[in-house]
């Protein structure tokens, strides 16, 4: 599968560059997943733009990046996505779970005010 990661200091962004998240697919994301958690990744930002399928295996694959990020206290974000990808997800009920967004923007604005909201918890 191919994607491209870019880092900062608060998240990884990882735009996948694929049509299809699938079994075939989904083992490599979800190493590539944790191996980020390992060296110390939060929060993920999960560009779908170029997503048109998703099967319940990359469903998994995005609640496991969910669990990841929910454990180690940072934040999952998923943006961009199409509409089939966009129903499958409103279908399992996971857009009450995900945190999803329209834009890259929205999306580094979501982590910058979960990031926030953590400091200001951790201060009380």
């Amino acid at each position: 599968m191919k994607y491209t990661l870019e880092k900062t200091e608060q998240y990884t962004l990882i735009q996948l560059h694929t049509e299809k998240i699938d079994a075939i697919k989904t083992p490599q994301l979800k190493t590539e997943l944790t191996t980020l958690n390992a060296e110390g990744v939060k929060s993920f930002i999960l560009d779908f733009t170029e997503v048109k399928y998703v099967d319940s295996s990359g469903l998994s694959a995005i609640l496991l990046a969910n669990r990841i990020c929910e454990g180690s206290g940072g934040i999952l974000v998923v943006y961009g996505l199409q509409d089939g990808v966009k129903k499958l997800i409103t279908i399992s009920q996971l857009d009450k779970v995900l945190n999803i967004f329209p834009t890259k923007e929205e999306a580094i604005d979501a982590v910058f005010l979960h990031t926030i909201e953590v400091d200001l918890k951790g201060n009380n």
